[in-house]
């Protein structure tokens, strides 16, 4: 879980160098959709696992178009008008909007609890985008971290409802293709040096394809709490990877609310823990 995590970590530090060399955010999100999609389809192929069909063709297309094409232009937009280490920190924001999706479309019932966290999430990111000295955040960097954490949401969401059925790597091997070709038509492709040639395939190979491999692996030896509380570490490490390559700083307000982004989610993991102590503790 915690290489998951370091290779999750690489994606914002890791793109300012495609950035740097010219390659639009666009291209970047096309090219990682495309190359991790050819590697899980070549791994689903391989071990001969089920893709979906039918009726479930049209959820895995819907997730292709959000889960990953939204999902990986806007992370890549809030790297560029944000810094990696706003991008990563926003990015866990995904759990407010579940338990907001769960309220105003699934209609179902929110815990007090959730809702506070909700609030401390608004909050942490409130302070990260609050304009002072340091590392200073524009709004559309902020708007597209926000983006990037609904449309991370989608993949709690179609995971809750498809990964039971179908093995996760044959999802991906649906998905991720779908999506590249959703953001086809907007590529528009840039002459690329070795350098850039690199960070693509890092962003393809280890923050894509390794990631999701060594989580699934995780998932098998951990609990599903403990395996997301290992995960909060992601927006940590890239804060400090962004801090060691690229100079990115926070305010002293936005360590702040970095700190109560990562708290907010490292919360909702441990609830399911307090809560069965606390039914099992009851006559």
């Amino acid at each position: 879980m915690l290489l998951a995590a370091a290779s999750w970590a690489l994606i914002g530090p890791v793109s300012r160098v495609a950035l740097e060399r010219g390659i639009a955010p666009v291209e970047i999100a096309f090219w990682r959709a495309l190359l991790g999609g050819a590697l899980f389809a070549a791994h689903a192929f391989l071990l001969r696992q089920r893709i979906p069909k039918g009726r479930e063709l049209l959820g895995a297309v819907s997730f292709g178009l959000v889960g990953v094409a939204l999902f990986y232009l806007s992370y890549q937009l809030a790297v560029l008008h944000g810094g990696a280490a706003l991008a990563s920190v926003l990015l866990y924001t995904a759990p407010a909007w579940v338990v907001l999706g769960s309220l105003l479309v699934l209609r179902q019932p929110v815990k007090p609890f959730q809702l506070g966290l909700v609030g401390l999430t608004l909050l942490g990111v409130l302070l990260l985008a609050w304009p002072q000295g340091g590392f200073r955040v524009s709004p559309i960097g902020v708007a597209w971290g926000l983006a990037s954490g609904m449309a991370y949401a989608a993949y709690y969401i179609y995971g809750k409802l498809q990964f039971h059925r179908f093995a996760p790597t044959a999802l991906f091997a649906l998905a991720l293709p779908v999506g590249a070709a959703g953001l086809l038509p907007w590529v528009r492709f840039a002459p690329k040096d070795g350098a850039a040639w690199l960070a693509l395939g890092v962003l393809a190979v280890v923050s894509t394809y390794v990631a999701y491999w060594l989580y699934s692996l995780g998932l098998r030896r951990l609990p599903a709490t403990r395996a997301a509380l290992v995960a909060t570490l992601e927006p940590v490490l890239a804060s400090l990877l962004a801090y060691v390559w690229w100079g990115e700083r926070f305010s002293p307000l936005g360590y702040l609310g970095a700190a109560l982004v990562v708290l907010s989610v490292a919360l909702a993991a441990l609830e399911p823990v307090v809560s069965r102590r606390r039914s099992g503790s009851r006559p």
